[in-house]
């Protein structure tokens, strides 16, 4: 039995991602972690008073209402999931969190449109980063 690690954010993409993953842990009888990470790197580039810690919070509570969602629907098909929250940069918690969790694989959700917060080419990119750095197989379902 494998372990899969996939991040999530919510929202529609995000459910198609985790439909997906989730058939493929039950196919192979694999468990999952959910992961959500917290990144505010985004709060450095504003002038506008925002206390970091606020943010911090809010996202994190954020993150563990969404984990629980993808919990919830990976327990209603039969297959084991976990949440992880890992805070930073994405492709660093990213990589952290495979290595910390001992997974089998890493499955990253295909962009959705042009909306999407990667592109195809970025997001194959990393996958084959991840798989370099640190051994474990990495997807795009």
């Amino acid at each position: 039995m494998g372990k899969i690690l996939c991040a999530t954010r919510g929202g529609e993409a995000s459910y198609h991602t985790q439909d997906a993953v989730i058939a493929l842990a039950k196919e192979q009888g694999d468990v999952l972690v959910f992961l959500y990470i917290v990144d505010t790197h985004f709060i450095d580039k504003t002038e506008y008073a925002v206390r970091p810690d606020v943010v911090n919070t809010e996202m994190e509570n954020m993150g563990k209402f969404l984990l629980a969602m993808a919990c919830e629907r990976a327990a209603s098909q039969g297959v084991e999931a976990t949440p992880c929250i890992k805070h930073g940069e994405f492709a660093s918690a990213l990589k952290e969190a495979a290595v910390e969790k001992e997974v089998s694989l890493v499955a990253l959700g295909r962009p959705a449109d042009k909306e999407s917060r990667f592109q195809l080419a970025h997001l194959e990119k990393l996958a084959a980063e991840i798989t370099r750095e640190t051994s474990i197989e990495t997807r795009i379902i």
